[in-house]
């Protein structure tokens, strides 16, 4: 029997029973569109990370304080002026909580020996913070004080207005720049509006001197819900004259990043009275958040995708059921066949020729499907489909349908004639 003869066989017993065979190929249809979707989705995440750690540039470094850090005391100009670090134990090693002051930013910013530093900003974080204009309100996502020079390690700009200047930063003047997002709920959609009026941020009042640039979304995290004003009045009004939660240094170039931050770890292990193994703090770079981000993404779409391909497994699972059953059903049809002379090829390749049908069939519905679902955001992420994703899950649905098929095929072609005959 050739080719032409077996598809045509195969056709027949899968169109003999419509219902049956639409409910079988649908379990192959949500396996695949499983795979493609939910892969869109890891995907789609990856890149919302990636473009968002690439927003900050690839020469941006981070300084933050690290949990587990030794050393001495922290030197003249360490932590608020009259503050002293203290031992927490007797012996002749004093060990002190990491931390991170406006002094390390400033001894950063005006070192001599940072050729490889472009910029410097100290960042200080206030948490819930809300924002009220002319009976608006808004819970402000991210509100940062820091100094100018944050703008341009950012690399953010200012859409309407202007930046607040060094003389409102030495000066504590309570001036701020809003983010689209902030500016959309207190004003509507002309931000420019606000430009020049007074926000209250948890009853404190601000002039806003700028609206940011829109950033856009990236997944669920909104870069445009934010706050930026000088780190001196935040400090005066929100946040307290606490730690840094971070130091941004920004690099000459991005060839010049490990040059940068080995001029930085110099600077602060100096001043922290700590060596190279001893270090509390972490410099981060762009690059390496990016690399560690992409791992752990990829690991999570492994994960989805390994997830959405035990459905494709289960709709395998159907497939065999059912040509077990038409196995059954059609004894005598087998009994018939192998009387006038079918070889045992013959029919395991007309049982096996049904399976991959009913497979192919749900793997082209599934590939529709998964291509028409992924086009939907899904739970605040854009998927974008991974082209290997819809080659392999249309691939291992046929896989399938030939492995689960076996089994029943090899059942027909062993049935005897004579036995196939007398079933009723």
């Amino acid at each position: 029997m050739n080719v032409r003869e077996m598809s045509r066989f195969a056709w027949r017993g899968v169109s003999a029973n419509k219902t049956r065979s639409a409910l079988t190929t649908l379990g192959i249809l949500i396996g695949v569109a499983a795979v493609i979707v939910l892969v869109a989705v890891g995907t789609g995440s990856s890149k919302a990370v990636q473009d968002q750690i690439s927003s900050l540039g690839s020469n941006t470094l981070t300084v933050t304080a690290s949990s587990t850090g030794g050393g001495g005391f922290g030197g003249a100009g360490f932590g608020p002026p009259g503050s002293q670090s203290q031992p927490t134990s007797q012996n002749a090693t004093s060990t002190r909580e990491a931390r991170l002051t406006m002094s390390d930013a400033k001894a950063i910013a005006s070192s001599a020996d940072a050729t490889h530093v472009l910029g410097v900003a100290p960042v200080v974080s206030a948490t819930s913070v809300t924002a009220t204009y002319d009976g608006a309100e808004h819970s402000v996502g991210t509100f940062t004080g820091t100094t100018p020079s944050y703008l341009l390690i950012d690399n953010t700009q200012v859409a309407d207005g202007r930046s607040f200047t060094d003389e409102e930063y030495t000066d504590h003047t309570r001036v701020a720049l809003v983010g689209t997002s902030v500016a959309e709920d207190l004003v509507g959609t002309d931000t420019s509006d606000l430009v020049g009026k007074q926000v209250s941020f948890n009853g404190v009042a601000f002039t806003v001197v700028g609206v940011l640039e829109a950033k856009g979304s990236q997944g669920p995290n909104d870069s445009d819900d934010r706050v930026i004003a000088p780190a001196t009045s935040v400090q005066d009004t929100l946040s307290g004259y606490g730690d840094l939660s971070s130091i941004s240094v920004k690099a000459t170039s991005a060839a010049s990043v490990d040059a940068a931050t080995s001029e930085v770890e110099a600077i602060l292990n100096a001043r922290h009275h700590v060596t190279s193994d001893e270090e509390d703090y972490t410099v981060s770079s762009a690059s390496s958040i990016l690399e560690a981000a992409t791992s752990s993404n990829e690991t999570f779409t492994v994960l989805l995708g390994a997830v959405a391909a035990i459905s494709l497994l289960v709709g395998g699972i159907g497939v065999m059921n059912i040509m077990l059953v038409t196995v059954t059903e059609r004894t005598r049809e087998i009994g018939i066949r192998k009387a006038i002379g079918a070889s045992r090829a013959d029919i395991i390749g007309q049982f096996l020729a049904e399976a991959v049908l009913l497979s192919l069939i749900g793997a082209v519905a599934g590939v529709v499907a998964g291509l028409v679902g992924s086009r939907f955001t899904i739970i605040g992420i854009e998927p974008v489909v991974a082209p290997y994703s819809v080659f392999l899950a249309f691939g291992v649905a046929i896989a399938i349908g030939l492995f689960f098929g076996l089994y029943p095929a090899n059942r027909a072609a062993s049935l005897r004639p004579i036995e196939a005959l007398r079933y009723e």
